[in-house]
């Protein structure tokens, strides 16, 4: 079998191996492929049976012209670079990788939030550059240092990151309340579930774990933040087209939203002029809350188990066309 990866880096910039896929297979692996070169994509798919994308798109010019293909795994959860009703059409099973970041991207989530309230980079920074040595007091700060206990934590889809995130909280002391349209015992151990309404009114803090839908799409926007609490903070490393970003940007500047966390943006990488780059308050990371090698090492080990059980004849973590609806 041939196996080709068309975009590899992120997943294995080198400290990992790809020695497992070698296992089954004759591999090609590709640091990169340009997104929007559908015959460089073919050129390099060529008569593979079997191919990863990460963000390369597979488009239906792609899957068209790819006759040999009959497996294609996303190294990613989301699988809306794939069209997968063409894929379904054509017989070739689309698996994707569930699972393998809850820890690190809820763990990443707290970060935000706690560099947000205690700013301890910004604090490290002045320290080192000799403030702390010239003070005349035994400390000193640059901005007001928020505790989170009795706060009230609204996170917005309460799946296995939601609620991974809402665990941490709970330890930090916080209240933690919910959305979901699905909910279950599980998520009722940790938190409150409430409808939309009521979390914007409640919470002190917003943190986003949904995935990007049509109805998803921009949530965040004038309307819903004008609904919730004088000086909330928001957090975003679930997808950038969550948020209306020139909304988000007026509500920084007005203070109507104290400051905000965000590890995704609506185009990446971020374009230049992008407006959250000037806003004040705004802590912007690029797309690393799922990038810990412990994250990427499982999100591999999935991978080479996906198609060894395509190969098997049960296949596992298959998606399709109305999966995504």
């Amino acid at each position: 079998m041939k196996i080709v990866v068309l975009d590899g880096y992120t997943e294995n910039p080198g400290d990992l191996t790809w020695n497992g896929f070698r296992t089954l297979g004759e591999l090609t692996v590709y640091d990169r492929t340009p997104v929007d070169d559908d015959a460089e994509i073919i050129r390099r798919i060529g008569n593979a049976e079997a191919v990863y994308t990460n963000k390369t798109p597979i488009r239906r010019t792609v899957l068209e012209q790819a006759p040999n293909l009959k497996f294609l795994g996303v190294l990613a959860t989301g699988y809306n670079v794939v069209d997968v009703q063409t894929a379904d059409e054509h017989g070739i099973c689309v698996t994707n990788i569930p699972t393998y970041g809850t820890a690190a991207v809820s763990q990443f989530a707290i970060a935000l939030l706690l560099e947000i309230c205690l700013h301890i980079g910004h604090h490290s920074d002045q320290v080192h550059a000799g403030r702390w040595s010239q003070c005349p007091d035994f400390c000193f700060w640059d901005y007001p240092l928020i505790e989170l206990a009795g706060k009230t934590l609204g996170i917005i889809g309460f799946g296995r990151i939601g609620q991974a995130t809402g665990r941490i909280a709970k330890a930090l002391g916080m209240n933690v309340i919910a959305f979901d349209a699905v909910q279950s015992d599980a998520g009722r151990q940790i938190g409150e579930y409430v409808d939309i309404e009521e979390l914007y009114a409640r919470s002190d803090v917003v943190s986003l774990h949904c995935p990007l839908f049509e109805h998803t799409r921009e949530m965040i926007c004038a309307d819903s933040i004008g609904k919730m609490k004088d000086g909330v903070i928001l957090l975003n490393n679930s997808r950038g087209q969550l948020i209306n970003e020139q909304d988000l940007v007026r509500a920084l500047e007005s203070g109507k939203v104290r400051a905000a966390g965000l590890d995704v943006v609506s185009t990446e990488p971020i374009s230049e002029d992008n407006p959250l780059l000037r806003a004040p308050n705004c802590i912007i990371t690029p797309h690393i809350s799922w990038a810990s090698i412990e994250s990427r090492q499982r999100l591999m080990q999935i991978a080479i188990e996906n198609l060894r059980a395509y190969l098997a004849g049960n296949p596992i973590n298959v998606v399709h066309a109305g999966n995504y609806a």
